[in-house]
C-alpha cells in the first residue's frame, strides 16, 4: 500500500510539473549521463532557471512576462 502511495505522489508530482512547463529533471540527467557523458550535469535550480528562461523569457529564474 505504501509503495502505490509513493507512485501516485510521483505520478502526481510530474502532472504538475508537466502542466506548467517544468520538465522532469530526473528524466534530463538520465539524458545528460547517457548521450552527453563529458558535459557537466547543471544543478536542479540551475536545470529549473533554464526551463523558465526557455518558456517565459525569465532572467534568472523570474518570470518577466505572463502570456
Amino acid at each position: 500500500m505504501l509503495k502505490q502511495l509513493k507512485h501516485a505522489f510521483s505520478l502526481r508530482k510530474q502532472f504538475i510539473s508537466l502542466l506548467v512547463g517544468v520538465p522532469s529533471y530526473e528524466t534530463y540527467v538520465e539524458h545528460m549521463k547517457k548521450h552527453h557523458p563529458d558535459e557537466p550535469v547543471p544543478t536542479r535550480k540551475q536545470f529549473f532557471c533554464e526551463a523558465q528562461e526557455a518558456r517565459y523569457n525569465a532572467k534568472d529564474g523570474k518570470v518577466s512576462r505572463c502570456c
